[in-house]
């Protein structure tokens, strides 16, 4: 295979008309000059030049592989600059797994951000819940992972992943309008929810764990009726008034007929994190998440108007 130096310096010899100028010029010896010459005469098995006692001349071939090696370096230089461009996120691709509720939520803004601010990137999405999208990123499937966990369930991130914090959410209890608790307008302690049925996400989720672990501060165990990881058939079975549920701040709907309340306590939240393969580009990685950072930020913040719930006493795990 041919080297790229060689090449080069064959074009300097050519331009400068002699080996002592193309030294000078690359800032080698003559003799390493000569020395690279030749190893290009032996690679291509031709003689590039014609040695005399006063200098040298290029033979026929020499400008010929000269001319062709102009496209060969251009395109050793593009991929250079490509290279650079790649590391620092200007181009290239970048795959992103997301959470259900984030990627309706968040996703439509920060992708449409990041088209704008880095229009030769291709972005592609995918869905799936944490555990999935770990295993993506490990099989180097995924270079960045929105996922959440829950206060009240701690869950300790790999390590081979970067992380940012991108949300801390609040949860909100759903509630039907009419419901007796509703009547006083005062704060509400959680216990006084335990004749209630609950409404919550499918079993072995975080959110169904997180709200098992909440109850059982307020010692009771909620009487779980209908599971959804829908947070629109949620709120339909709320405000049909077939049970209550909480819900984290992303989770919260306006819907007619249904009431949310801030519920307040240590571990009553729930974090929405972006998580990046270490294959990530720095500058790929910071443009993802200055566009996450502009959609939370568009979200603004809620305001708590409704009665607050309050969660009793230490965490516990039944």
């Amino acid at each position: 295979m041919l080297n790229p130096l060689q090449l080069q310096t064959l074009q300097t010899v050519l331009r400068t008309g002699s080996f002592a100028d193309a030294a000078r010029e690359l800032g080698y010896t003559g003799s390493a000059v000569s020395q690279q010459i030749s190893a290009l005469e032996r690679a291509t098995q031709t003689q590039l030049f014609e040695r005399g006692a006063h200098g040298v001349s290029p033979t026929a071939m020499a400008v010929f592989v000269a001319e062709r090696a102009n496209q060969v370096l251009g395109q050793l230089r593009t991929l250079e600059d490509d290279i650079v461009l790649r590391q620092s996120g200007v181009i290239g691709q970048i795959r992103v797994g997301c959470f259900p509720t984030a990627a309706e939520r968040l996703l439509p803004a920060a992708l449409s951000r990041f088209r704008y601010t880095h229009p030769a990137v291709a972005v592609h999405l995918d869905e799936g819940e944490p555990g999935e999208l770990f295993d993506l990123l490990e099989a180097c499937e995924l270079d960045v992972a929105v996922i959440y966990r829950y206060g009240a369930v701690p869950h300790r991130l790999p390590r081979e992943f970067d992380s940012e914090l991108l949300i801390r959410e609040g949860l909100y209890l759903l509630v039907p309008d009419g419901h007796p608790r509703l009547r006083s307008g005062e704060t509400i302690g959680l216990e006084d929810l335990r004749d209630d049925a609950w409404i919550t996400s499918r079993v072995g989720t975080a959110g169904a764990s997180a709200l098992r672990r909440l109850c059982a501060r307020a010692d009771f165990a909620p009487a779980i009726t209908h599971r959804s990881n829908n947070y629109d058939v949620i709120h339909g079975l709320v405000r049909a008034g077939l049970g209550i549920a909480v819900v984290p701040e992303l989770g919260r709907r306006q819907t007619d007929g249904v009431r949310c309340l801030r519920v307040d306590g240590e571990h009553a939240y729930r974090e929405v994190l972006a998580l990046r393969s270490r294959a990530l580009a720095d500058g790929a990685w910071k443009g993802v998440l200055a566009a996450l950072g502009s959609a939370t930020a568009a979200l603004g913040s809620p305001s708590h108007t409704e009665p607050v719930v309050l969660v009793p006493g230490e965490l516990t795990t039944p």
